[in-house]
């Protein structure tokens, strides 16, 4: 074989071996962005779920504070009027002032019972009334206040409903 045959030949291997190289290149570059971009998505719900269980974290907590506020309506409730000007009692329900706003500032609001059309989704029946005259489905008196915490329910309200 002559010189030039066996360039021609060694320039031909060369080009095969750099579109061989050139393929597997663009081949791995594909493969490696479609890894980033799996990564990069399992990095953003992965903060999105952390961010979700953050939300709800103090659940427990709430929910044990709800119990104590309780405890604040009913005294408030059964108490005479004539106690309700006396300044240590305006201490108290300051308290329960103060434990409102903590609540709400954690993302907790109170469900509207009184007077609303009654929703499963928010209220639990615990008395149903036979109403007569009286627009159905409607909530009459509201027996234990009901909270959301963001937009998630985390205690329905206990409701005396007309039907």
């Amino acid at each position: 074989m002559s010189k030039e045959k066996i360039k021609i030949k060694f320039n031909k291997d060369l080009q095969e071996k750099l579109k061989e190289c050139e393929k597997m290149r663009a081949e791995y570059l594909v493969g490696w962005q479609r890894a980033r971009a799996d990564f990069l998505n399992y990095k953003k719900e992965e903060t999105k779920k952390m961010d979700e269980f953050l939300k709800y974290a103090n659940l427990g907590i709430i929910l044990k504070i709800l119990s104590i506020l309780d405890n604040f309506y009913l005294a408030e409730k059964k108490m005479p009027e004539s106690f309700k000007e006396d300044e240590n009692i305006k201490g108290l329900f300051q308290i329960k002032n103060q434990i409102l706003d903590f609540l709400k500032n954690q993302g907790v609001e109170e469900i509207k019972s009184f007077g609303q059309k009654f929703d499963p989704n928010l209220h639990e029946a615990v008395e149903i009334i036979k109403g007569g005259d009286k627009e159905t489905d409607k909530i009459i008196k509201e027996i234990q206040k009901g909270y959301k915490l963001y937009d998630k329910v985390i205690r329905p309200a206990k409701v005396r409903v007309v039907k």
